[in-house]
């Protein structure tokens, strides 16, 4: 048995610090978890903390090595292997020697679990406790799952001294193999969209590929937006003998970090469409990879790999969780945002915890402030905000951009320049004040606040790290860039990893506010809004294929709405807000109805 029976839950990957040591934190209690391995200066530094802190050797891998983005990672990837399966023996042998350690742990299990019920009867049972829960212990229970993330957009190439080095030190290759390299028996989570020649660089990995007893050392999650994104992609893979081992559906909109809007396709047709062709997906990828392995005289399993279907983005009550898992067959749910507020699970500095906290849904808003050009989830005051500013109001807009992972732009300089770089906004802004007498002055305060409004990222998601574990910030004061989804409106208070385990599973509930929308019903409203405002605040001409879009977004809303309309009538979850839920589908599709989409460019 695997510790997918433990928990129907995993944390994913938040920012580039939130989860940079989650498996160190949580592993040990069968949760999984996922550990962003974009910032290899974060990793090194995090690496040289946790050496220290486990009496481990530790012996620096500087950047004048050229593959140092790949050892690093490799390294810091072993260390916690390490460090997760000490402590998950501890944990193991203090499961059996205290009945009160034991207790507490069941309190954290969901109540549907095989091995909660087992651990109940062997309590009851007294006789010979000890030796027969040792035995149950090794046999039933595994640590969470060391996941990691790379967004697969974040490739940069990379030089020295203007000289470009080969596609393999490109950022995203670079880390891939920093994780291929690895100990470890764990998934590498795909996000932000297909990248082919990426994709195409899991083949020099034997770990990727079937052994002869058809298990996979290592493991394709593919984070997608929707069963089409889904079929091409996992398609894509099998060709070339790949197997995608999950698919992880993320809302659109109703989710932290970048927000990937779909084309007016909301949550659950999603998830329906999922549940009734995932044979089709799996079959299809099953042919297509037995061919593949076949041509490079590889073992190929006879029946289709497992393959697990979850999901995640703005879930908040055990109601919501047991509805999705129940509904449409899903494996596990994600969540993410409301572990911010969980000390023992993620790594936040206490300054930016208290301003979750207080956040209201006023507070949380979809920004422009990714120089990826992707709206952003993001926390108003924040101080990387609050520090930007005032670089502008002093006439110094921009990040002095040391670590250069989103310098992708070439518009000014052949080997990529940040958007939220100086260097970039003083080029944008001369260009701007040239063209002062020929534009509006508010179209001169637009086009400028388009510019400043960029915040670097690559310091400002990995500082609550460094300041949480008091390890010294160097260069310019960029702040804590933080990207919570709009649940965290509904959260405010810190919580223990018991409190929020048992608030999944409905034993009990956290929430003190009383008016949180249902996660469909919130989703809705987030896909409504987003079509008015990018209908309203169009500057540029509107082409047809815009207009054809709108509709398209428009036609899956009302869709969308029915499909929900009548899911409510022979669903038995949400039967306490049955009319509250009921009315507000119904006065969305009033206000759907009267958003109008231009009837000609």
């Amino acid at each position: 048995m695997t510790q997918k029976n433990l928990h129907t839950f995993h944390i994913p990957v938040m920012g580039l610090a939130y989860t940079i040591d989650s498996p160190i934190r949580v592993a040990q209690y069968g949760i999984s978890s996922v550990i962003s391995i974009a910032d290899d200066e974060l990793i090194e530094k995090m690496r040289l903390f946790y050496s220290t802190k486990f009496n481990q050797p530790y012996q620096e891998i500087s950047q004048k090595i050229q593959d140092h983005r790949a050892e690093r990672i490799t390294s810091y990837l072993n260390l916690v292997d390490k460090i997760v399966k000490q402590k998950f023996q501890n944990f193991k042998t203090e499961l059996a020697e205290s009945k009160a350690v034991l207790e507490n742990f069941m309190a954290m299990l969901p109540n549907t679990s095989i091995i909660k019920k087992g651990f109940q009867n062997l309590l009851e049972d007294g006789i010979s406790f000890k030796e027969n829960i040792q035995n149950y212990i090794e046999s039933h229970l595994s640590a969470g799952a060391i996941d990691v993330n790379i967004m697969t957009k974040l490739d940069k190439d990379n030089f020295v001294r203007n000289t470009q080095l080969p596609i393999a030190f490109n950022d995203a290759h670079a880390a891939l193999r920093g994780f291929a390299n690895s100990n470890l028996d764990s998934s590498i989570v795909l996000s932000a969209g297909m990248n082919p020649r990426l994709f195409s660089y899991f083949e020099s990995f034997p770990d990727f590929y079937p052994d002869p007893n058809n298990a996979l050392k290592k493991k394709i999650i593919l984070k997608v937006s929707d069963f089409r994104s889904a079929m091409i992609q996992g398609n894509f893979l099998a060709k070339k003998g790949l197997w995608v081992s999950e698919y992880r559906i993320e809302s659109g909109l109703n989710c932290g970090g970048h927000a990937f809007a779909t084309d007016g396709l909301l949550l659950g047709p999603i998830l329906d469409e999922f549940r009734q062709k995932k044979e089709q997906l799996v079959q299809s990828s099953h042919e297509l990879m037995i061919k593949a392995l076949q041509q490079k005289n590889k073992s190929f399993p006879e029946q289709a790999l497992a393959t697990k279907i979850t999901v995640q983005g703005g879930v908040g009550t055990a109601e919501e969780h047991d509805f999705l898992l129940e509904t449409y067959q899903i494996d596990s749910i994600g969540w993410g945002t409301p572990f911010l507020l969980v000390p023992e699970a993620t790594s936040v500095d206490q300054e930016t915890r208290s301003l979750l906290i207080n956040a209201k849904e006023e507070d949380l808003y979809l920004s422009h402030i990714s120089p990826l050009g992707v709206p952003f989830n993001s926390l108003k005051n924040s101080t990387n905000e609050l520090l930007k500013q005032k670089r502008i109001q002093e006439n110094k807009a921009g990040s002095s951009c040391p670590k250069r992972f989103l310098a992708l732009s070439k518009e000014y300089d052949p080997t990529g320049i940040c958007t939220a770089s100086k260097k970039y906004q003083d080029i944008k802004l001369a260009e701007l004040e040239n063209s002062k007498s020929t534009i509006s002055d508010s179209v001169y305060e637009k086009e400028k606040t388009k510019i400043t409004e960029k915040s670097c990222l690559c310091v400002g998601l990995a500082n609550a790290s460094y300041l949480e574990n008091e390890i010294k910030i160097k260069g310019q004061a960029q702040g804590v860039v933080i990207c919570p989804g709009p649940n965290m409106a509904y959260f405010d208070q810190e919580v223990s990893l018991k409190e929020m385990l048992q608030h999944i599973y409905g034993n009990k509930s956290v929430l003190r506010i009383s008016n949180r929308p249902n996660l469909l019903v919130k989703e809705l409203k987030m896909y409504l809004d987003y079509l008015r405002n990018e209908i309203e605040n169009t500057t540029e001409e509107v082409t047809s294929n815009q207009l054809k879009k709108w509709n398209t977004f428009k036609s899956n809303l009302f869709k969308g709405i029915e499909y929900y309309q009548n899911l409510l009538e022979s669903t038995l979850y949400f039967k306490a807000d049955f009319n509250q839920i009921k009315e507000q589908f119904n006065s969305y599709k009033v206000e759907l109805t009267e958003i109008k989409v231009p009837e000609h460019c």
